[in-house]
Protein backbone atom coordinates (compact mmCIF):
# COMPACT_ATOMS: atom_id res chain seq x y z
CA UNK A 1 0.00 0.00 0.00
CA UNK A 2 1.55 3.54 -0.66
CA UNK A 3 0.06 6.81 0.53
CA UNK A 4 -0.63 9.28 -2.28
CA UNK A 5 0.49 12.51 -1.37
CA UNK A 6 -1.34 14.25 -3.53
CA UNK A 7 -4.35 14.73 -1.80
CA UNK A 8 -7.23 16.70 -3.34
CA UNK A 9 -7.69 19.16 -0.53
CA UNK A 10 -9.68 17.30 2.16
CA UNK A 11 -6.79 16.60 4.29
CA UNK A 12 -7.88 12.64 4.22
CA UNK A 13 -5.33 10.43 2.84
CA UNK A 14 -5.53 8.64 -0.35
CA UNK A 15 -4.39 5.31 -0.68
CA UNK A 16 -3.99 2.93 -3.70
CA UNK A 17 -3.38 -0.50 -4.12
CA UNK A 18 0.47 -1.95 -5.74
CA UNK A 19 -0.06 -4.97 -7.67
CA UNK A 20 1.33 -8.40 -5.75
CA UNK A 21 3.94 -9.79 -7.61
CA UNK A 22 1.88 -13.02 -7.43
CA UNK A 23 -1.12 -11.74 -9.08
CA UNK A 24 -2.24 -12.65 -12.01
CA UNK A 25 -2.70 -9.75 -14.77
CA UNK A 26 -6.17 -8.91 -15.78
CA UNK A 27 -4.90 -9.74 -19.34
CA UNK A 28 -3.79 -13.42 -18.81
CA UNK A 29 -7.61 -13.97 -17.92
CA UNK A 30 -8.99 -12.99 -21.49
CA UNK A 31 -10.09 -16.32 -23.61
CA UNK A 32 -7.13 -16.42 -25.76
CA UNK A 33 -5.41 -18.10 -22.77
CA UNK A 34 -2.67 -15.16 -22.44
CA UNK A 35 -1.41 -14.53 -25.74
CA UNK A 36 -1.90 -10.63 -26.14
CA UNK A 37 -0.99 -10.33 -29.54
CA UNK A 38 -3.25 -11.80 -31.67
CA UNK A 39 -6.03 -9.42 -30.57
CA UNK A 40 -3.68 -6.35 -30.03
CA UNK A 41 -4.27 -3.68 -33.22
CA UNK A 42 -0.84 -2.39 -32.89
CA UNK A 43 0.53 -5.36 -33.23
CA UNK A 44 -1.15 -6.50 -36.66
CA UNK A 45 -0.18 -3.25 -37.80
CA UNK A 46 3.28 -4.13 -37.09
CA UNK A 47 3.01 -7.67 -38.67
CA UNK A 48 1.91 -6.27 -41.95
CA UNK A 49 4.12 -3.69 -42.36
CA UNK A 50 6.94 -5.79 -41.70
CA UNK A 51 5.69 -8.70 -44.29
CA UNK A 52 5.31 -5.57 -46.88
CA UNK A 53 9.05 -4.87 -46.26
CA UNK A 54 9.97 -8.77 -45.96
CA UNK A 55 8.64 -9.51 -48.83
CA UNK A 56 10.53 -6.59 -50.88
CA UNK A 57 13.44 -7.66 -49.88
CA UNK A 58 13.07 -11.32 -50.92
CA UNK A 59 12.56 -9.91 -53.75
CA UNK A 60 15.56 -7.72 -54.19
CA UNK A 61 17.10 -11.00 -53.41
CA UNK A 62 16.17 -13.20 -55.39
CA UNK A 63 16.45 -10.48 -58.04
CA UNK A 64 20.55 -9.94 -57.21
CA UNK A 65 20.75 -13.84 -56.56
CA UNK A 66 19.72 -14.28 -60.36
CA UNK A 67 22.25 -11.72 -61.78
CA UNK A 68 25.00 -13.69 -60.08
CA UNK A 69 28.25 -13.96 -57.96
CA UNK A 70 29.66 -10.45 -58.50
CA UNK A 71 25.98 -8.58 -58.31
CA UNK A 72 25.84 -10.54 -54.70
CA UNK A 73 29.44 -9.60 -53.43
CA UNK A 74 28.68 -5.89 -54.76
CA UNK A 75 24.82 -6.33 -51.74
CA UNK A 76 27.60 -7.78 -49.34
CA UNK A 77 29.64 -4.73 -49.66
CA UNK A 78 26.72 -2.34 -49.54
CA UNK A 79 25.59 -4.29 -46.73
CA UNK A 80 28.59 -4.10 -44.51
CA UNK A 81 29.19 -0.40 -45.18
CA UNK A 82 25.33 0.04 -43.80
CA UNK A 83 26.11 -1.89 -40.79
CA UNK A 84 29.29 0.15 -40.14
CA UNK A 85 27.32 3.31 -40.43
CA UNK A 86 25.14 2.59 -37.90
CA UNK A 87 27.31 1.27 -35.33
CA UNK A 88 30.05 4.36 -36.06
CA UNK A 89 27.00 6.62 -35.46
CA UNK A 90 26.02 4.82 -32.03
CA UNK A 91 28.89 6.10 -30.10
CA UNK A 92 29.08 9.35 -32.03
CA UNK A 93 29.21 12.44 -29.94
CA UNK A 94 28.85 15.79 -31.99
CA UNK A 95 30.02 17.76 -29.96
CA UNK A 96 33.34 16.02 -29.70
CA UNK A 97 33.25 15.27 -32.99
CA UNK A 98 33.40 19.22 -34.03
CA UNK A 99 36.75 19.86 -31.79
CA UNK A 100 38.02 16.51 -33.99
CA UNK A 101 37.77 17.41 -37.64
CA UNK A 102 38.46 14.45 -39.57
CA UNK A 103 38.09 11.79 -37.27
CA UNK A 104 35.04 10.19 -38.93
CA UNK A 105 37.35 9.77 -42.11
CA UNK A 106 39.76 7.63 -39.63
CA UNK A 107 37.46 5.39 -39.29
CA UNK A 108 36.15 4.27 -43.02
CA UNK A 109 39.94 4.51 -42.95
CA UNK A 110 40.11 1.46 -41.21
CA UNK A 111 37.23 -0.07 -42.78
CA UNK A 112 38.47 0.09 -45.92
CA UNK A 113 41.54 -1.26 -45.30
CA UNK A 114 40.05 -4.11 -43.49
CA UNK A 115 38.05 -4.95 -46.81
CA UNK A 116 41.16 -4.75 -48.98
CA UNK A 117 43.24 -7.27 -46.73
CA UNK A 118 39.92 -9.58 -46.40
CA UNK A 119 38.71 -9.82 -50.00
CA UNK A 120 42.00 -9.18 -51.31
CA UNK A 121 42.99 -12.96 -49.39
CA UNK A 122 39.46 -14.44 -50.46
CA UNK A 123 39.53 -13.48 -54.04
CA UNK A 124 42.64 -13.12 -55.39
CA UNK A 125 43.21 -16.84 -56.70
CA UNK A 126 40.22 -16.07 -58.90
CA UNK A 127 41.37 -12.20 -60.05
CA UNK A 128 44.62 -14.21 -61.52
CA UNK A 129 42.16 -16.54 -63.27
CA UNK A 130 40.36 -13.62 -64.52
CA UNK A 131 43.03 -11.58 -66.43
CA UNK A 132 45.85 -14.54 -67.25
CA UNK A 133 44.61 -14.01 -70.93
CA UNK A 134 46.20 -10.67 -70.53
CA UNK A 135 50.07 -10.79 -69.92
CA UNK A 136 50.57 -7.34 -69.18
CA UNK A 137 47.73 -6.85 -66.41
CA UNK A 138 48.37 -10.75 -65.36
CA UNK A 139 51.76 -9.39 -64.37
CA UNK A 140 50.23 -5.92 -62.71
CA UNK A 141 47.60 -8.31 -60.89
CA UNK A 142 50.39 -10.76 -59.52
CA UNK A 143 52.33 -8.14 -58.10
CA UNK A 144 49.85 -6.03 -56.56
CA UNK A 145 48.75 -9.97 -55.24
CA UNK A 146 52.33 -10.71 -54.07
CA UNK A 147 52.33 -7.63 -52.07
CA UNK A 148 48.97 -7.21 -51.00
CA UNK A 149 49.72 -7.96 -47.41
CA UNK A 150 52.50 -5.27 -47.55
CA UNK A 151 50.43 -2.91 -48.63
CA UNK A 152 47.81 -3.56 -46.08
CA UNK A 153 50.21 -3.73 -43.45
CA UNK A 154 51.38 -0.19 -44.02
CA UNK A 155 48.01 1.63 -45.00
CA UNK A 156 47.24 0.17 -41.30
CA UNK A 157 49.86 1.61 -39.83
CA UNK A 158 49.04 4.94 -41.70
CA UNK A 159 46.16 5.05 -40.08
CA UNK A 160 47.74 4.03 -36.77
CA UNK A 161 49.97 6.92 -37.48
CA UNK A 162 47.28 9.03 -37.65
CA UNK A 163 45.53 8.57 -34.87
CA UNK A 164 48.12 8.85 -32.27
CA UNK A 165 49.08 12.58 -34.11
CA UNK A 166 45.30 13.67 -33.80
CA UNK A 167 45.08 12.69 -30.07
CA UNK A 168 43.91 16.34 -28.16
CA UNK A 169 44.11 17.09 -24.70
CA UNK A 170 40.94 16.51 -22.87
CA UNK A 171 39.52 14.19 -25.76
CA UNK A 172 41.70 11.52 -25.30
CA UNK A 173 38.81 8.75 -23.39
CA UNK A 174 36.63 9.69 -26.55
CA UNK A 175 39.44 8.85 -29.03
CA UNK A 176 41.02 5.98 -27.52
CA UNK A 177 36.78 4.97 -27.23
CA UNK A 178 36.30 5.21 -30.96
CA UNK A 179 39.73 3.79 -31.75
CA UNK A 180 38.40 0.53 -29.90
CA UNK A 181 35.20 0.68 -31.16
CA UNK A 182 35.93 0.65 -34.36
CA UNK A 183 38.64 -2.51 -34.40
CA UNK A 184 35.53 -3.96 -32.56
CA UNK A 185 33.22 -3.09 -35.42
CA UNK A 186 35.68 -4.83 -37.63
CA UNK A 187 36.48 -7.91 -36.11
CA UNK A 188 32.90 -9.04 -34.81
CA UNK A 189 30.85 -7.62 -37.85
CA UNK A 190 33.30 -6.95 -40.71
CA UNK A 191 35.19 -9.88 -40.43
CA UNK A 192 32.58 -12.59 -39.87
CA UNK A 193 30.07 -10.99 -42.44
CA UNK A 194 33.31 -11.31 -44.94
CA UNK A 195 33.02 -15.21 -44.78
CA UNK A 196 29.71 -14.85 -46.72
CA UNK A 197 31.80 -13.86 -49.68
CA UNK A 198 33.54 -16.92 -49.79
CA UNK A 199 30.95 -19.13 -49.24
CA UNK A 200 29.48 -17.53 -52.13
CA UNK A 201 32.78 -18.25 -54.61
CA UNK A 202 32.61 -21.64 -53.26
CA UNK A 203 29.11 -22.18 -54.57
CA UNK A 204 26.16 -20.09 -54.21
CA UNK A 205 24.51 -23.17 -52.72
CA UNK A 206 26.34 -22.47 -49.75
CA UNK A 207 25.99 -18.39 -49.82
CA UNK A 208 22.08 -19.23 -50.30
CA UNK A 209 21.13 -21.96 -48.13
CA UNK A 210 22.26 -20.93 -45.00
CA UNK A 211 21.18 -17.34 -45.73
CA UNK A 212 18.06 -18.79 -46.35
CA UNK A 213 17.73 -20.78 -43.06
CA UNK A 214 18.16 -18.09 -41.29
CA UNK A 215 15.35 -15.68 -42.79
CA UNK A 216 12.97 -18.80 -42.58
CA UNK A 217 13.57 -19.32 -38.92
CA UNK A 218 13.29 -15.73 -37.97
CA UNK A 219 10.00 -15.29 -39.66
CA UNK A 220 8.65 -18.64 -38.29
CA UNK A 221 9.71 -17.64 -35.28
CA UNK A 222 7.65 -14.87 -35.51
CA UNK A 223 4.62 -16.26 -36.67
CA UNK A 224 4.54 -19.30 -33.88
CA UNK A 225 4.99 -16.99 -30.93
CA UNK A 226 2.61 -14.25 -32.92
CA UNK A 227 -0.31 -16.81 -32.32
CA UNK A 228 0.77 -19.53 -29.59
CA UNK A 229 3.81 -17.52 -27.73
CA UNK A 230 3.30 -17.71 -24.20
CA UNK A 231 6.01 -18.33 -22.20
CA UNK A 232 9.38 -16.46 -22.66
CA UNK A 233 12.61 -17.40 -23.76
CA UNK A 234 15.35 -14.90 -23.05
CA UNK A 235 15.19 -12.39 -20.47
CA UNK A 236 17.49 -10.03 -22.85
CA UNK A 237 14.56 -10.22 -25.71
CA UNK A 238 10.91 -10.40 -24.23
CA UNK A 239 8.63 -10.69 -27.45
CA UNK A 240 11.02 -14.08 -28.08
CA UNK A 241 9.15 -17.02 -26.79
CA UNK A 242 10.00 -20.85 -26.43
CA UNK A 243 6.81 -22.03 -28.52
CA UNK A 244 8.03 -19.66 -31.01
CA UNK A 245 11.37 -20.61 -30.56
CA UNK A 246 10.64 -24.62 -30.76
CA UNK A 247 8.31 -24.04 -33.79
CA UNK A 248 11.13 -22.02 -35.61
CA UNK A 249 13.38 -24.94 -35.04
CA UNK A 250 10.89 -27.64 -36.34
CA UNK A 251 10.38 -25.63 -39.44
CA UNK A 252 13.61 -24.47 -40.33
CA UNK A 253 15.41 -27.74 -39.80
CA UNK A 254 12.44 -29.25 -42.59
CA UNK A 255 12.84 -26.46 -44.78
CA UNK A 256 16.67 -27.33 -44.53
CA UNK A 257 16.49 -30.43 -45.94
CA UNK A 258 13.56 -30.10 -48.94
CA UNK A 259 15.69 -26.88 -49.68
CA UNK A 260 18.69 -28.66 -50.24
CA UNK A 261 16.70 -31.20 -52.82
CA UNK A 262 15.51 -28.03 -54.62
CA UNK A 263 18.45 -25.66 -54.92
CA UNK A 264 21.07 -28.81 -55.61
CA UNK A 265 19.44 -29.39 -58.99
CA UNK A 266 20.65 -26.44 -60.19
CA UNK A 267 24.38 -25.88 -61.84
CA UNK A 268 24.10 -22.07 -61.51
CA UNK A 269 24.08 -22.74 -57.57
CA UNK A 270 26.44 -25.71 -57.30
CA UNK A 271 29.10 -25.30 -59.39
CA UNK A 272 31.81 -22.87 -57.42
CA UNK A 273 32.89 -19.65 -59.10
CA UNK A 274 36.78 -19.55 -59.85
CA UNK A 275 37.04 -16.60 -61.43
CA UNK A 276 35.21 -12.88 -61.56
CA UNK A 277 33.31 -13.19 -64.55
CA UNK A 278 29.46 -12.89 -64.58
CA UNK A 279 28.16 -15.98 -67.25
CA UNK A 280 26.59 -18.78 -66.38
CA UNK A 281 28.37 -21.72 -64.82
CA UNK A 282 28.04 -25.43 -66.18
CA UNK A 283 29.92 -28.09 -64.01
CA UNK A 284 30.00 -31.75 -62.61
CA UNK A 285 27.84 -31.43 -59.58
CA UNK A 286 29.84 -33.87 -57.85
CA UNK A 287 29.11 -36.67 -55.78
CA UNK A 288 26.95 -34.57 -52.93
CA UNK A 289 24.64 -33.48 -55.16
CA UNK A 290 23.79 -36.74 -57.44
CA UNK A 291 20.93 -38.10 -55.79
CA UNK A 292 21.08 -42.32 -53.99
CA UNK A 293 17.94 -44.07 -54.13
CA UNK A 294 16.50 -45.35 -50.71
CA UNK A 295 14.09 -48.57 -50.82
CA UNK A 296 10.87 -47.92 -47.99
CA UNK A 297 10.83 -51.17 -45.79
CA UNK A 298 7.79 -53.75 -47.53
CA UNK A 299 5.46 -52.08 -44.97
CA UNK A 300 5.79 -49.16 -45.54
CA UNK A 301 5.50 -49.97 -49.21
CA UNK A 302 2.85 -52.00 -49.05
CA UNK A 303 0.97 -49.14 -47.75
CA UNK A 304 2.22 -46.34 -50.23
CA UNK A 305 2.65 -46.38 -53.67
CA UNK A 306 6.03 -45.63 -53.62
CA UNK A 307 8.99 -47.62 -53.04
CA UNK A 308 11.58 -45.82 -52.00
CA UNK A 309 12.70 -42.22 -51.61
CA UNK A 310 15.90 -39.97 -53.70
CA UNK A 311 17.84 -38.25 -51.52
CA UNK A 312 21.01 -35.70 -52.01
CA UNK A 313 24.31 -36.45 -50.05
CA UNK A 314 24.26 -32.82 -49.58
CA UNK A 315 20.56 -33.18 -47.55
CA UNK A 316 22.29 -34.52 -44.52
CA UNK A 317 24.80 -31.79 -44.95
CA UNK A 318 21.57 -29.02 -44.88
CA UNK A 319 20.50 -31.01 -41.54
CA UNK A 320 23.40 -29.94 -39.49
CA UNK A 321 22.85 -26.26 -40.93
CA UNK A 322 19.66 -26.63 -40.18
CA UNK A 323 19.99 -27.12 -36.96
CA UNK A 324 22.93 -24.90 -36.29
CA UNK A 325 20.53 -22.08 -37.52
CA UNK A 326 17.55 -22.62 -35.23
CA UNK A 327 19.57 -23.73 -32.08
CA UNK A 328 23.04 -21.71 -31.89
CA UNK A 329 22.41 -18.82 -34.78
CA UNK A 330 19.52 -17.19 -32.78
CA UNK A 331 22.30 -16.62 -29.93
CA UNK A 332 23.35 -13.58 -32.29
CA UNK A 333 20.26 -11.87 -32.23
CA UNK A 334 20.14 -12.28 -28.33
CA UNK A 335 23.67 -10.90 -28.36
CA UNK A 336 22.08 -8.01 -30.56
CA UNK A 337 19.68 -7.65 -28.21
CA UNK A 338 21.55 -7.11 -25.27
CA UNK A 339 23.72 -5.04 -27.04
CA UNK A 340 20.92 -2.79 -27.33
CA UNK A 341 19.91 -2.81 -23.94
CA UNK A 342 23.18 -1.76 -22.56
CA UNK A 343 22.90 1.24 -25.06
CA UNK A 344 19.26 2.22 -24.43
CA UNK A 345 17.91 1.77 -27.91
CA UNK A 346 15.21 -0.32 -29.89
CA UNK A 347 16.91 -0.38 -33.00
CA UNK A 348 20.71 0.26 -34.23
CA UNK A 349 18.06 2.16 -37.13
CA UNK A 350 15.28 2.83 -38.70
CA UNK A 351 16.18 2.02 -42.39
CA UNK A 352 14.10 -1.11 -42.82
CA UNK A 353 10.35 -0.29 -41.91
CA UNK A 354 8.80 -3.04 -39.11
CA UNK A 355 12.70 -4.53 -38.71
CA UNK A 356 15.21 -1.25 -37.43
CA UNK A 357 18.15 -1.72 -38.87
CA UNK A 358 20.35 -3.21 -41.23
CA UNK A 359 22.38 -4.81 -37.84
CA UNK A 360 18.73 -5.82 -36.84
CA UNK A 361 18.73 -8.45 -39.82
CA UNK A 362 22.00 -9.61 -40.04
CA UNK A 363 22.91 -10.47 -36.43
CA UNK A 364 22.30 -14.18 -36.56
CA UNK A 365 23.16 -14.46 -40.57
CA UNK A 366 26.77 -13.12 -39.20
CA UNK A 367 27.07 -16.04 -36.87
CA UNK A 368 25.98 -18.48 -39.83
CA UNK A 369 28.17 -17.78 -42.32
CA UNK A 370 30.93 -18.46 -40.24
CA UNK A 371 29.74 -21.53 -39.69
CA UNK A 372 28.92 -22.45 -42.83
CA UNK A 373 32.22 -21.32 -44.45
CA UNK A 374 34.34 -23.88 -41.43
CA UNK A 375 31.66 -26.23 -42.00
CA UNK A 376 32.40 -26.66 -45.70
CA UNK A 377 35.83 -26.68 -45.29
CA UNK A 378 35.82 -28.70 -42.79
CA UNK A 379 33.54 -31.83 -43.80
CA UNK A 380 32.08 -30.89 -47.49
CA UNK A 381 35.44 -29.81 -49.41
CA UNK A 382 37.25 -33.32 -50.13
CA UNK A 383 40.42 -31.30 -50.81
CA UNK A 384 42.24 -27.89 -50.09
CA UNK A 385 44.00 -27.55 -53.86
CA UNK A 386 43.88 -28.69 -57.51
CA UNK A 387 46.18 -28.99 -60.52
CA UNK A 388 44.75 -25.70 -61.70
CA UNK A 389 45.54 -23.84 -58.25
CA UNK A 390 48.98 -25.68 -58.06
CA UNK A 391 49.80 -24.31 -62.00
CA UNK A 392 48.41 -20.80 -61.05
CA UNK A 393 50.48 -20.83 -58.35
CA UNK A 394 53.59 -21.68 -60.08
CA UNK A 395 52.92 -19.15 -63.01
CA UNK A 396 52.38 -16.32 -60.78
CA UNK A 397 54.78 -16.50 -58.16
CA UNK A 398 58.06 -17.82 -60.13
CA UNK A 399 59.86 -16.37 -62.62
CA UNK A 400 60.63 -18.35 -65.96
CA UNK A 401 63.39 -19.99 -65.17
CA UNK A 402 62.00 -21.44 -62.09
CA UNK A 403 59.02 -22.56 -64.09
CA UNK A 404 61.50 -24.59 -66.44
CA UNK A 405 63.44 -26.23 -63.38
CA UNK A 406 60.49 -27.65 -61.99
CA UNK A 407 59.11 -28.52 -65.14
CA UNK A 408 62.34 -30.31 -65.64
CA UNK A 409 62.79 -32.04 -62.20
CA UNK A 410 59.48 -33.39 -62.67
CA UNK A 411 60.07 -34.76 -66.06
CA UNK A 412 63.03 -36.47 -64.20
CA UNK A 413 60.95 -37.59 -61.13
CA UNK A 414 58.43 -38.94 -63.28
CA UNK A 415 60.80 -40.79 -65.80
CA UNK A 416 62.43 -42.81 -62.78
CA UNK A 417 59.32 -43.73 -61.38
CA UNK A 418 58.18 -45.25 -65.04
CA UNK A 419 61.30 -47.21 -65.08
CA UNK A 420 60.71 -48.64 -61.31
CA UNK A 421 57.09 -49.35 -62.46
CA UNK A 422 58.90 -50.93 -65.29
Amino acid sequence: MIKDQGGGGSGTPRFRRRKQSNEIPSELTKPNGGNLLVNDNNKYKSMWIRTYSTLWMIGGFVFIIYMGHLYICAMVVVIQILMAKELFNLLRKVREDRHLPGFRLLNWHFFFTAMLFVYGRFLSQRLVNTVNSDKVLYKLVSSLIKYHMVVCYFLYIAGFMWFILSLKKKMYKYQFGQYAWTHMILIVVFAQSSFTVANIFEGMFWFLLPASLIVINDIAAYLFGFFFGRTPLIKLSPKKTWEGFIGASVATIISAFVLANVMGRFEWLTCPRTDLSTGWLHCDPGIMFKPEFYDFPIWISSWFPWKGISIMPVQWHALCLGLFSSIIAPFGGFFASGFKRAFKIKDFGDSIPGHGGITDRMDCQMVMAVFAYIYHQSFVRTQSFSVETIVDQILMNLTFEEQLEIYRRVGEILQERRFSLS
